[in-house]
């Protein structure tokens, strides 16, 4: 059975005498240490030297450091910048200011998983991983609420590495919706998995074919654009709100039976074996292998793909269509 931790379970007080470093002030580490500063903890943010965050991060009231000085000021490490560029971070600016009970935290399981970054063994190393972005977890503190958090203990040098992880959920606010037990292997293998195979490359790709077959058949593509993806959030907030029943109690009976009818036509075993493949090549390495040598080329197939994913006719359409929907806009957009 999975284990579930409350803010009932969580001791903010581990923090105190504590200093909690945040590396990065993107979306996930300006939520991360705006929300814990606001929980009541010493926060200091660490980023390199020119970042445009920098004068953002103050205008905000944290404190700002390199994030070498801010790694060697802290008893709790938290790194928040992109997978792809923390082991040479960590090489850099963490490494050696890891001394004995200090804490290393991360809120994804990559580069420990895959062996990118190897600490020593005499810090904790813990992951509190939010599941959802950043600015959603800002915006649910705010309003009093919380995020999700996994949570997942690598290593418990010190004897309080589960103590301060379930503290500093908390202070994020994730302790308010729940926190989840789990391990650095089995976050990272879902997380991939997930990802690539449904919320990410799985929904884009259904997308971008059922508007190209409606557009082949001659159908306008601003409706093609409105059936495929507009309409997929409307879809998604129902199942977020009460699953797939919620969902189906929701929309008309005719939607409803071509659901029961047309789904297993459109995903079918060939499919499912497609995503069992997928997950073999995360578990065995596979696409962290790939990931991590086409960084160190300076992504060539990345940036190819990204480029021609941009010039797909749903994009050009939905472009268009979201600039005349003023209720997508933020005010100082409109």
């Amino acid at each position: 059975m999975a284990v579930m931790y409350y803010e009932k379970d969580c001791d903010l007080g581990v923090f105190k005498g504590k200093t909690i470093a945040v590396i990065g002030y993107g979306s996930q580490g300006h939520a991360h240490a705006l929300n814990a500063k606001e929980s009541g903890m010493k926060v200091i943010v660490g980023l390199y030297e020119g970042s445009k965050s920098w004068k953002k991060a103050e205008d905000s009231g944290l404190t700002v450091k390199t994030a070498k000085e801010a790694a060697e000021a802290a008893d709790f490490i938290m790194i928040l910048i992109n997978d792809e560029k923390q082991a040479r971070l960590y090489q850099e600016s963490i490494k050696a200011a890891l001394k004995p009970g200090k804490t290393l935290a991360f809120a994804h399981g990559f580069n420990i998983h895959f062996g990118q970054i190897v600490p020593p063994a005499d810090v904790n190393v813990v992951m509190i991983a939010p599941k959802g972005p950043g600015h959603t977890v800002r915006e649910q503190y705010q309003a009093g609420a919380g995020v999700p958090c996994l949570i997942a203990v690598h290593q418990d040098a010190a004897g309080d590495a589960k103590r301060l992880g379930l503290a500093y959920a908390a202070a994020i606010g994730g302790a308010r919706a729940g926190v989840l037990e789990t391990t650095f292997k089995e976050e990272t293998e879902t997380d991939l998995f997930g990802e690539q195979a449904v919320l990410c490359g799985g929904v884009s790709a259904l997308m971008k074919c059922g508007y190209e077959v409606l557009t082949e058949a001659g159908y306008q593509p601003e409706s093609a654009y409105f059936e495929v993806m507009h309409e997929m959030k409307l879809i998604i907030d129902l199942v977020n709100r009460g699953g797939l029943s919620f969902m189906r109690y929701s929309i008309s009976d005719t939607a409803e039976y071509g659901d029961y009818i047309t789904g297993p036509k459109i995903i079918t075993e060939d499919t499912k074996n497609a995503m069992r493949q997928v997950l073999k090549e995360i578990q065995n390495g596979k696409f962290a292998r790939e990931w991590i040598l086409e960084n160190q080329v300076n992504r060539p197939n990345f940036n190819r793909m990204r480029a021609i994913e941009a010039q797909h006719p749903i994009e050009q359409v939905g472009k268009e269509l979201r600039s005349m929907m003023s209720w997508l806009q933020k005010p100082s957009e409109r």
